[in-house]
C-alpha cells in the first residue's frame, strides 16, 4: 500500500453535496412528469367493503386513480433474493384485505403533487374491521423459520451441566423498542417508460443490479430493458435495498398512463410503508466459575414480523462469536403483528443482540466482582463456535486494552454511586462491538485516458458512507496517480454490477475489484505504472487503455471466520432529580482490517455511535392500538439525537490488514459502530446510579 490508502482523503462527492449539485431520486427533471399520492388504510386488520373514487377522479388535474378494483398489471417475481427481491411478498393492490395500518390501498395520479394529494383525501373507504394485534407482548410466538438458509437455533454441549457447574449465575430479560428508519432522503421514485418495453427508474437503491432484475420481473421485461439510476442516496440503513410496494405500484401505473410518474412518500407514510427494526425481547442466562470463566451461555430471542412477509431480527447470530463457553445454546421465536414489514436496519440482529449480551456480561462482572474489561478478555473465543473456524486477524483484546488506556479505565471507581461531579452522578461503562466480515462478487471497469486521468465505472453505489472516495483512493493507489486525477461513476445499472451496499460489504467487495481492474489496465498497456502507460497512450494516439475485472469470495470462508471487532467506553452524567442523562465522554477502538480512508472510516464509527445513542436514550415507536398506525410519524415526534446530545467521539483503529479476507485486507466499518453502544450506556448508568436498566430506551422516567 502507498500513502493514499489509509490516509484521510477528502470526500470525492463532498463538494457536490454541500453545494446542492448532487441529484437525488426525486430531483431528476423529466419532461411531462406527473405526480402520484398514496391512499393508505385507516384500519390495521380487516377488509375493504367499498371504495368510492368518483370525487377523486373528477378533481382538478387528476389523471388516474388506481385501487384493487383496477390495479395496474404487475407480474409476480421469483423473490428469491438473488434473481429478484421485494420487501413485501404480497403485491400492492392485489386484493381487498387489510393486513396493517397504513397499508397502500390506492394511488392517485395528477398533474401536480398538491392536486394528487388533495384528490387522494377525497377517496372514501368503508371497511369491515377485526381487532388487530399490535403489541408484541400480546402476540403468540413460534419457532422462527430458517433465514438465508440457516436454522435460527444451535446447541453445543450440555446446557444443564454448564449451569450446574457455575458458581455465579445471572438470568435477565432485555427488551428494545420498535425503531424507525429516518433517512434524510425520503423514499421516492420516478418511473419513466421511454416506450412500451423500456423503463428507466430513478430510485434510491442500495443494490442497483438487483433492483434492475426485480423491476424487470415485476414488469414482465427482459433485464436489459430496465435501467436503474441511483448516483446518490440520502441514507438507507437497509431500507432501500429492494423495491417497496409504492415503487412497484408507481412503475406499473406509469406504464398505464404513459407518462413519467413521480411518487414521494411523506414522513408519515414512511413510518408504515418502508420498514422498521422490530421490537425484541431477549432472555440471556450466563453461568461462570468464581474466577470468571464462562460455563454456559443460553440466549433466547423474540421478534415480530408482518402478515405479508417474514423477517426475523437475528439477535442470536453474534452469540457464538463473542465469548467462549463449552455449553452454548441459541434459539429464536417470531410472532406476526398487524404492522408493516420490518427489515434490515443498521447492524440488523447484531445491534439488539449486542445490547442484551453486553448488558448481561456487565451484570455478571458485577456479580463476580471482576473488572468488566478483564471478564471480557478472560472469555475471548479464538474461533466461531458455530462455524468451528478460527477467526482471521482478530484484535478484540487490543481494542479493549487500547480503549481502556485511552479512556483511563484503571481509575474507574469500583462501587456504584461513588463518583459525582457538580452535584450529578457520574458513571463509566464499557461494551464490546462486533459485526461479521462480508463481501460479495463485484465487477469494475477502469479506463486510463490520454489527459492523465483515470475513470472508474461500477454500478455499486454510495449511500453516503464514502464509496466514491474509497474507489478513487484505491484506484489512485493502484495506478500511482493523484486522487484528484480519478473520476468515479457509480449507481447506474448500465455499469458493471458490484453487488449490494449493505452488510458493511461495499468497500470489501469493491476495493479488490478496483485493484484488479487497474492492474489489468497496466497489464494491457504492458507497463508498470500509469505514467509509463500515459506516455505509451499518447504516443499511440489511442483513446484509452481499459479493462474490466471481477473479484469474488473464494475458498477462504472454509478456512477462516471473518469478523470485525471493537470496544466502546463511555461516561454519563445523571441528574436524578429531573431524570436527565447526558453522555459526556466517548472512546471507540475498532479492528476492521485495513483502514482504507482514516477520515471516512472514523466518520462511519461516529455515525454508528450517534445512532446508538439515539437507540439507547430516545428512539421508540408506538403504534395506535386501534388503527395500527405509528403515533410518532415525523421527525418532530420521533426523537433522535441533536448536536447537544453528543459528546466528542474519539475513534482509534488497531490491528492489521486481513489479507485472508480479501486482497485489500479491508473489512466493513459501516455497521459495527452502532453495536454495543446502548449496552455501554446502560452499563454506565448502572455504575452511576446502581439501577440496572434492561428496557430501551432509557427515558427520564426510568432514572427518577
Amino acid at each position: 500500500m502507498n500513502k493514499v490508502i489509509g490516509t484521510g482523503v477528502n470526500r470525492k462527492d463532498g463538494f457536490a453535496k454541500v453545494t446542492g449539485t448532487a441529484t437525488y431520486a426525486a430531483e431528476h427533471q423529466i419532461a411531462n412528469l406527473v405526480h402520484g399520492y398514496l391512499v393508505t388504510a385507516a384500519i390495521a386488520n380487516g377488509q375493504i367493503d367499498s371504495i368510492d373514487t368518483s370525487a377523486a377522479k373528477t378533481a382538478p388535474g387528476v389523471i388516474a386513480v388506481f385501487t384493487h378494483q383496477n390495479p395496474p398489471k404487475i407480474f409476480k417475481p421469483a423473490n428469491d433474493f438473488m434473481t429478484s427481491k421485494i420487501y413485501e411478498a404480497r403485491l400492492p393492490l392485489s386484493d381487498n384485505k387489510i393486513y396493517y395500518g397504513g397499508q397502500i390501498i390506492g394511488l392517485v395520479v395528477a398533474d401536480t403533487f398538491e392536486r394528487a394529494r388533495h384528490a387522494a383525501h377525497l377517496v372514501k373507504v368503508k371497511y369491515t374491521t377485526s381487532k388487530p394485534v399490535i403489541d408484541g407482548k400480546q402476540a403468540s410466538y413460534k419457532e422462527a423459520p430458517p433465514f438465508f438458509g440457516e436454522e435460527l437455533k444451535f446447541t453445543k454441549g450440555d446446557i444443564a451441566a454448564g449451569t450446574n457447574a457455575a458458581t455465579v449465575k445471572i438470568a435477565a430479560t432485555y427488551t428494545t423498542a420498535t425503531e424507525l428508519h429516518a433517512a434524510m432522503e425520503p423514499h421516492a421514485i420516478i418511473a419513466h417508460w421511454t416506450d412500451d418495453n423500456s423503463l428507466t427508474i430513478y430510485e434510491p437503491s442500495q443494490w442497483v443490479a438487483a433492483s434492475q432484475r426485480t423491476y424487470a420481473q415485476l414488469c414482465g421485461l427482459p433485464t436489459e430493458k430496465v435501467r436503474i439510476v441511483t448516483p446518490f442516496l440520502g441514507g438507507g440503513f437497509g431500507s432501500k435495498a429492494f423495491p417497496w410496494p409504492h415503487g412497484i405500484l408507481a412503475a406499473a401505473a406509469a406504464r398505464e398512463i404513459k407518462r413519467p410518474l413521480k411518487v414521494v412518500l411523506t414522513r408519515q407514510q414512511m413510518t408504515a410503508n418502508t420498514g422498521h427494526r422490530s421490537e425484541t425481547e431477549q432472555l440471556i442466562k450466563l453461568g461462570a466459575t468464581a474466577d470468571g470463566k464462562l460455563t454456559v451461555i443460553d440466549h433466547e430471542a423474540k421478534s415480530c414480523t408482518s402478515l405479508v412477509d417474514v423477517f426475523p431480527e437475528l439477535c442470536t447470530g453474534i452469540t457464538p462469536a463473542m465469548y467462549a463457553a463449552a455449553n452454548l445454546r441459541i434459539q429464536q421465536e417470531i410472532a406476526t403483528l398487524n404492522v408493516g414489514t420490518p427489515t434490515f436496519m443498521r447492524a440488523p440482529g447484531e445491534n439488539p443482540g449486542m445490547w442484551a449480551m453486553e448488558s448481561a456480561i456487565d451484570e455478571l462482572a458485577w456479580a463476580l466482582n471482576i473488572d468488566p474489561v478483564e471478564l471480557r478478555l478472560k472469555n475471548e473465543t479464538t474461533e466461531h463456535q458455530r462455524q468451528g473456524l478460527p477467526f482471521s486477524a482478530k484484535h478484540f483484546a487490543d481494542c479493549l486494552r487500547v480503549g481502556a488506556e485511552k479512556f483511563g479505565w484503571k481509575d474507574r471507581a469500583k462501587q456504584v454511586r461513588s463518583l459525582t461531579r457538580d452535584g450529578k452522578l457520574i458513571g463509566w461503562g464499557v461494551a464490546a462491538a462486533t459485526f461479521p466480515g462480508m463481501r460479495g462478487k463485484s465487477t469494475v471497469k477502469a479506463r486510463l485516458l490520454p489527459d492523465g486521468t483515470a475513470h472508474i465505472l461500477t454500478a455499486g453505489n454510495d449511500m453516503g458512507t464514502g464509496a466514491y472516495t474509497i474507489v478513487a483512493a484505491t484506484a489512485a493507489d493502484a495506478l500511482g496517480l493523484p486522487v484528484e486525477k480519478i473520476r468515479v461513476e457509480m449507481g447506474d445499472s448500465l455499469l458493471p454490477d458490484a453487488g449490494i451496499a449493505g452488510g458493511s460489504q461495499m468497500t470489501a467487495s469493491l476495493a479488490p475489484a478496483v485493484m484488479s481492474a487497474c492492474a489489468e489496465v497496466l497489464k494491457t498497456a504492458g507497463v508498470k505504472n500509469a505514467q509509463e502507460a500515459l506516455t505509451k497512450l499518447q504516443e499511440s494516439g489511442s483513446s484509452a487503455f481499459e479493462a474490466t475485472a471481477t473479484s469474488a469470495p473464494g475458498g477462504e470462508g472454509k478456512k477462516w471466520a471473518f469478523q470485525s471487532w471493537g470496544a466502546h467506553f463511555c461516561e454519563v452524567s445523571i441528574d436524578e432529580e429531573i431524570g436527565r442523562l447526558q453522555v459526556t465522554r466517548w472512546v471507540s477502538v475498532m479492528n476492521i482490517g485495513q483502514v482504507m480512508n482514516a477520515k471516512t472510516a472514523a466518520s462511519q464509527v461516529r455515525g454508528g455511535v450517534i445512532m446508538g445513542i439515539g437507540q439507547a436514550l430516545m428512539e421508540e415507536c408506538h403504534f395506535d392500538p386501534n388503527i395500527g398506525y405509528p403515533v410518532v410519524y415525523d421527525l418532530a415526534t420521533y426523537h433522535f439525537p441533536a448536536h447537544a446530545d453528543i459528546p466528542r467521539i474519539e475513534v482509534t483503529f488497531v490491528g492489521e490488514p486481513d489479507l485472508n479476507f480479501n486482497p485489500a485486507g479491508a473489512r466493513g466499518v459501516g455497521e459495527i459502530g452502532i453495536t454495543g453502544v446502548s449496552a455501554a450506556i446502560a452499563n454506565a448508568v448502572y455504575h452511576a446510579t446502581g439501577k440496572r436498566i434492561r428496557n430501551l430506551p432509557i427515558t427520564p422516567d426510568k432514572l427518577l
